[in-house]
């Protein structure tokens, strides 16, 4: 499974009011359309809060 890159992630998390606890990140990313990869990573992301959009890109690259 590739890695959805930055932007694309970003596309499918419009809409998140920041911070913001996984679930938040997941109901998005399925509301934006996001295809079956990019919603297996968001959804294995910890569970914890995201303070924004570069905190979870952070956490999905590594």
């Amino acid at each position: 499974m590739s890695k959805p890159n930055p932007i694309e992630l970003q596309k499918y998390l419009s809409g998140v009011d920041y911070p913001a606890q996984r679930d938040d990140l997941v109901r998005a990313a399925e509301r934006n359309g996001a295809d079956k990869d990019t919603l297996e990573i968001v959804r294995g992301l910890p569970d914890r809060t995201y303070e924004g959009p570069s905190g979870v890109s952070k956490e999905i690259g590594g």
